[in-house]
């Protein structure tokens, strides 16, 4: 277990995934955890799960050892310069999209180290996909033990920053992407006939399934699809039909825009 204090300066959906993930790991005790937001129903929320509510960004850094930043691209610069010197000299963990590390070092004006990192939101349920940004001005000890926070809430990737908004767009907004397509999956079991329930259940466990398969075999996604296509079955049928449909490039689009996105945020 951590011993480090960790403080959230925010923690709406993305931040309650981490913290969720955190908590049920048991890799940091709730009562090393500080939280500081200004809805009230977040901290309605963090007070349930036994966390410190701190009542202002002040006491939170002063309790803190390392912070995330888990706050809307929009307010950043109002957030970070209301922090005056309160962040100089701490190790800052910023989870904000389109912002980057030079970017957010201007805003604080302070000298402050920041480890961008991109996470998605089945951190919740200790299956998330971290991205950290390489960087040297966290140092090793930091960089431990900001890969011991996110990888006991799932897996933890190291990639140059310029490459953060291909992230935002492939597994940030991925839990999005396959919520669609098991409600998809469900709609044509319900079209079929079976009931509503029965169809989510089988539609997320085919889908968590297979990504455990690929994950834990290494085999690759088109060996799989061609194990279960057998010749003039009924599986092949179903991959024409999403062929003919255009699956591949929605999905392709959908994340060259969701990056396109990401980084026009930073202009």
């Amino acid at each position: 277990m951590i011993e480090k204090k960790i403080g959230f300066i925010g923690c709406g959906n993305m931040g309650r995934a981490i913290l969720d993930g955190i908590i049920s790991s048991g890799v940091i005790n709730s009562k090393n955890i500080n939280v500081y937001d200004i809805s009230p129903n977040v901290i309605e929320n963090s007070k349930a799960k036994n966390v410190n509510i701190s009542a202002n960004i002040k006491e939170l850094c002063e309790e803190s050892d390392i912070i995330l930043l888990a706050i809307k691209p929009n307010i950043v610069e109002e957030v970070l310069k209301s922090t005056e010197r309160l962040l100089e000299g701490k190790a800052l963990l910023s989870i904000v999209a389109g912002v980057t590390s030079e970017n957010l070092k201007k805003m604080a004006n302070v000298d402050i180290r920041i480890l961008r990192i991109m996470p998605n939101t089945p951190a919740m349920v200790g299956e998330g996909a971290t991205v950290f940004c390489l960087d040297n001005t966290f140092s090793q000890d930091e960089k431990n033990l900001a890969v011991e926070i996110f990888e006991s809430v799932g897996i933890v990737e190291w990639i140059p920053e310029k490459l953060i908004d291909a992230v935002t767009g492939l597994s940030g907004g991925g839990p999005a992407y396959a919520a669609m397509f098991i409600e998809a999956l469900a709609d044509g079991g319900v079209r079929e006939g079976l009931s509503r329930a029965t169809s989510y259940r089988l539609a997320a466990q085919t889908v968590l399934g297979t990504g455990k398969m690929i994950i834990e075999t290494g085999i690759h996604p088109g060996e799989l699809k061609d194990m279960v296509s057998s010749p003039a079955g009924t599986t092949i049928e179903g991959v024409r039909a999403l062929e003919k449909g255009g699956m591949r490039f929605a999905v392709l689009e959908a994340i060259a825009k969701s990056s396109e996105k990401s980084r026009n945020l930073c202009k």
